[in-house]
């Protein structure tokens, strides 16, 4: 998914200053931002006050929606850079075709997970005929310096791990829990984990106390560690922790997200995660030129987005903060 807020701010993500030392309870409430010319979706991450939880740099997300009178989810391509994006539907039906030719129909339970790396362009459209309700998350993880420039790639997951405990199905979309291990690809430590509550679900999961983690309400109404967590809003839990209990009086959905705290400052601007204004200026100018990003073939309508004029003031990374 693309941000297409009309100017979007430069956002300096990253370091040590910004992760709790220790476990936490802070309620992210979200911010509602429009998508295109009709989607609406909360921002979780980054937000006032939180900007990551580990390599997790954006999360959006979206419904339940009624677009059974509509074209639904229509993202033009647009570009790519230094990040993978994970696409997580809880309802609908969305339609991935990308510069690289995958050309992929995906549902609820199943990963689609794309890796921009150097650079990559993709779209995002229900399809013409398509469920009444959509709702899911869109997330984004930041590569490290490393990996950041690796070859573009697309993984498709149709069946996924997990585990059922005390009223609570797990499905294990990145990393690991209890054992279990999600097929896609991750270049740092981390973990996401679709958890699905029935009514008088009651349980405690296991954590990795080295990392910082966040739970999203992404469906219904939940208790984590006692504290009430309200439909699309998000609870950061900190460091430290070796389990977290969550409880749920009726059908509830949460999305568990966490991994090892990202040291490395990066800026992030409109869809390119870089380490310099420079080199997000660099790839704006590529995009807009045709350059770097490909073609996304078949795309209905034959447009693709435009990049959002820079900001007024230079973008700039301060280095790690600890």
């Amino acid at each position: 998914m693309s941000d297409l807020e009309p100017r979007p701010a430069p956002h300096l993500l990253g370091g040590l200053g910004a992760v709790a030392p220790k476990p936490a309870l802070d309620l992210l409430p979200g911010k509602a931002v429009t998508l295109g010319e009709k989607m609406q979706v909360r921002r979780l991450l980054p937000t006032l006050g939180r900007r990551m939880v580990g390599a997790w740099a954006f999360v959006d997300h979206y419904g339940p929606d009624d677009v059974s009178g509509s074209d639904g989810m229509q993202v033009l391509p647009h570009p790519h850079t230094g990040l993978e994006t994970v696409s997580w539907l809880i309802e609908g039906s969305v339609h991935h075709r990308d510069s690289l030719g995958s050309d992929v129909l995906f549902h609820p339970g199943e990963l689609a997970l794309m890796t921009a790396g150097s650079a990559i362009s993709h779209s995002e459209q229900s399809p013409v005929t398509h469920p009444r309700l959509l709702q899911g998350a869109q997330l984004w993880v930041a590569l490290p310096d490393g990996t950041r420039d690796t070859a573009p790639a697309f993984e498709h997951h149709a069946t996924l791990p997990g585990f059922i405990s005390d009223g609570v199905t797990a499905t294990v979309l990145m990393g690991s829990m209890a054992g279990q291990t999600s097929p896609g690809t991750t270049y740092s430590p981390l973990v996401g984990v679709d958890l699905a509550l029935e009514a008088g679900a009651d349980v405690e999961l296991p954590l990795e106390p080295g990392f910082e983690h966040a739970v999203l309400a992404s469906s219904g109404d939940s208790t984590v560690e006692g504290a009430p967590v309200a439909h699309g809003s998000m609870l950061y839990l900190g460091t430290g922790r070796t389990t977290v209990r969550v409880r749920a009086e009726r059908p509830s959905r949460l999305l568990l997200l966490g991994g090892e705290p990202f040291e490395e400052q990066i800026v992030m601007w409109w869809n390119f995660v870089g380490r310099s204004g420079e080199e997000v200026t660099e790839a704006r100018e590529q995009w807009e030129a045709g350059e770097r990003f490909g073609h996304v073939d078949g795309f209905e309508g034959g447009e693709r987005t435009g990049a959002p004029p820079m900001p007024p003031v230079p973008l700039r990374a301060r280095g790690r903060e600890r």
